[in-house]
């Protein structure tokens, strides 16, 4: 059988840039000796940095799968006044850059009625590690509802006609049927949501500052590592940055059933 001239040209294409960014990410991990990457893994920063990414990385995700659950739900089911402008404005910093976000965050949780509130409450957002769990859920929440969203599109309103026919309410049927049916789309949602918060960078530099080991997340530590000019710091931080992503799309691929 004989391949048209635009389908060898485009397949052609897919697999060039393919290897494009197999060769620029895959080399990644061998540049260091391994005795260098042992070394700047084991150091004091970079274990600070690990264990407080995946500490603030843990509760954003929980945080906003907690929230974008609901959210999305509404959107999905729902009809009310303003439906069209809460979905745009939710959107919004999925069309914007990380560093726009930030700066839109730490103005509003600054000298405002609700920064100093929140210091009122002993809750000091900038420049601290609560405002890294800030950054980090306003960078997440849009992908995670623009992903529960559609999980919930696809479900059949049908299965719901016929809990609500048995006498069920709205909480009992969003329970026992809407959501076993979207486990699927809630544990991608979830995958999703972990990446975006361990990989975010601008908001939560912006907002929660790059302080040594303080602030110090991962993406950080390879910024100031690069700044400083330590390229094995640097490349060990990405290095574990891509090694984080690849095990939670193979979880993802594992426990959806996909092919290796």
């Amino acid at each position: 059988m004989r391949h048209s001239a635009f389908r060898n040209i485009s397949t052609g294409i897919a697999c060039f840039f393919t290897c494009l960014l197999f060769l620029a990410v895959g080399t990644l991990p061998f540049i260091l000796k391994p005795s260098t990457l042992l070394e700047a893994l084991l150091s004091a920063e970079m274990l600070y940095s690990m264990k407080l990414s995946l500490l603030t990385a843990s509760v954003s995700t929980f945080s906003v799968m907690f929230f974008s659950i609901p959210t999305a739900y509404s959107l999905s089911r729902y009809d009310f006044s303003g439906k069209a402008l809460v979905k745009s404005i939710l959107g919004l910093p999925m069309a914007f850059p990380e560093l726009v976000l930030g700066l839109a965050l730490l103005l509003l949780f600054g000298q405002t009625p609700l920064g100093t509130g929140l210091e009122a409450l002993g809750i000091r957002v900038p420049f601290s590690k609560p405002g890294i769990v800030v950054a980090q859920f306003f960078v997440a929440f849009p992908y995670a509802v623009r992903v529960i969203y559609s999980t919930f599109e696809s479900i059949d309103r049908r299965y719901e006609q016929v809990s609500r026919s048995f006498g069920y309410g709205d909480f009992e049927t969003f329970r026992n049927v809407t959501l076993p049916m979207a486990r699927g789309g809630l544990f991608a949602s979830t995958v999703i949501t972990f990446a975006r918060c361990i990989g975010a960078f601008g908001a939560v530099l912006i907002l929660a500052g790059g302080s040594y080991m303080h602030t110090e997340v991962l993406p950080v530590t390879l910024y100031l590592n690069i700044s400083y000019g330590n390229l094995d710091m640097a490349i060990t931080s990405g290095v574990l940055l891509m090694a984080i992503a690849f095990l939670a799309i193979l979880s993802f691929e594992y426990f959806e059933g996909g092919k290796t």
